[in-house]
């Protein structure tokens, strides 16, 4: 599998950075690899994968897969339990 960040999924990185949230391609794509939740549904045929990131909140990455290529779109921490229940 090949991953691609979108021109957004990159600005993204600066934004959280600013705020004094920092975090790697890495972090983004382990919540692709090993996600706590998946929808499938909500956004077809994109996907959001979610996994959590501290005690109050989760990470969501939105990606598409097309062949043998993911490509992450963008990403954002949201607290828990809103779109999903996290454990």
């Amino acid at each position: 599998m090949k991953f691609i960040f979108t021109k957004h999924a990159f600005s993204k990185f600066v934004d959280f950075e600013k705020q004094g949230i920092t975090f790697a391609q890495k972090d983004i794509i382990i919540v692709i690899k090993d996600p706590e939740h998946i929808d499938k549904n909500s956004d077809h045929p994109k996907m959001i994968a979610s996994r959590p990131y501290d005690e109050k909140h989760v990470l969501r990455v939105v990606f598409k897969i097309e062949d043998d290529i993911i490509t992450i779109i963008t990403f954002y921490p949201a607290k828990k339990g809103r779109y999903y229940e996290a454990n």
